[in-house]
């Protein structure tokens, strides 16, 4: 009889922990959820000048479609994080600062505004990935160093507060087509992808 007792209480146990386990994944699938594709953010600046490569006809129309990648000049936005590719510059590097034989410096600038609840935590090695048609690319730190005077894209962005700087690459000088990779949060698989085209 007391071993019956022991089978149904430990019994009890495992099915309170389980149960425990599925609501805090759910909790966590809630809070975690959002917006897993990023939307166009029309620019309201007028004569602005975009090097955004091709143009869709939605893009003419002034619609706001859900897209996969983005260009020159453009916003994304997705769970309240803003982010615009600004531009970019090639730099064969300085006297005592240049790259591989063969190689570029590429400096890529960003904006990113905060417009959620929470701070924003941004990593220029940690947050980006970038690829050189199509070949993974490493964050260089020798490249920054061409932009030693600008801010690079490191720290916290409070709520309703922007960040401005800079990411540096090593590419080979032939590249023709950079895609660069933005994860606003470590937990999160949700991207924003921008693509420079040479």
């Amino acid at each position: 009889m007391e071993k019956q007792k022991k089978k149904g209480g430990c019994l009890k146990v495992v099915l309170i922990v389980i149960a425990v386990i599925v609501v805090l994944i759910v909790i966590a699938a809630i809070a975690g959820g959002g917006e897993d594709t990023p939307s166009k953010v029309e620019n309201t600046t007028t004569g602005e000048q975009q090097n955004t490569g091709d143009t869709s006809q939605e893009d003419m129309d002034g619609s706001s479609d859900e897209q996969t990648k983005f260009g020159v000049g453009e916003t994304a936005e997705m769970n309240d994080v803003q982010v615009t590719l600004l531009g970019y510059e090639e730099s064969s590097g300085s006297e005592f600062n240049t790259p591989a034989d063969g190689n570029v410096f590429v400096l890529v600038n960003f904006e990113i505004a905060n417009n959620s609840d929470e701070e924003l935590s941004v990593s220029s090695a940690m947050s980006f990935d970038a690829y050189a048609d199509d070949y993974a690319l490493n964050y260089s730190l020798n490249a920054l160093m061409e932009k030693s005077d600008e801010t690079q894209l490191d720290g916290t962005i409070a709520p309703g507060k922007k960040m401005n700087g800079y990411i540096g690459y090593e590419v080979p000088a032939d590249w023709s087509t950079m895609e660069i990779h933005f994860v606003d949060s470590v937990w999160s698989n949700n991207k924003f992808i921008f693509e420079i085209t040479k």
